[in-house]
């Protein structure tokens, strides 16, 4: 499978499991048909600026997105222009059409931009939805991602 859609795969799993390990993130992967070694996580994990934290949980340490709310990675970029398919508004909302698979990974990616005037983000398998409180916020967040998936 392409770069892109493991990576995102990868995002996603750390988002909603503990993996402390490099050796837990290539099961995970395998257990979802991605064929990995450990040396290709590895330079997923630096490619995508992953580190490792303190679990609130556990007490190990987990990986982590580094927070760096000053700008975007440019990983994540090429992840949004890889997955997006269609950006669109009604009303209040902006519907977000990704490749199969992919949606949650966005919906993490979307939340990581901390855009103020967002309400919430949810998804499906290949759709995200992002709920504001006035329909001005959605045009403006639609613009903000049409730019960058455009540059």
């Amino acid at each position: 499978m392409a770069r892109s859609a493991r990576q995102s795969k990868i995002l996603e799993i750390i988002s909603m499991y503990e993996v402390d390990t490099q050796e837990e993130l290539v099961l995970r992967l395998k257990e979802l048909d991605f064929d990995v070694t450990q040396a290709t996580i590895s330079r997923d994990i630096k490619e995508l600026g992953l580190i490792k934290i303190p679990s609130s949980e556990s007490g190990k340490y987990k990986y982590a997105f580094a927070d760096n709310t000053n700008q975007t990675p440019n990983k994540y970029i090429f992840l949004l222009k890889e997955a997006v398919i269609s950006l669109k508004t009604v009303k209040n909302f902006l519907v977000i059409k990704t490749l199969k698979g992919l949606a949650s990974s966005i919906c993490t990616i979307i939340d990581k931009f901390n855009l103020e005037d967002l309400l919430g983000c949810v998804n499906g398998d290949d759709t995200v939805m992002l709920i504001f409180a006035n329909n001005e916020d959605s045009e403006y967040t639609l613009n903000k991602l049409e730019n960058i998936l455009n540059s």
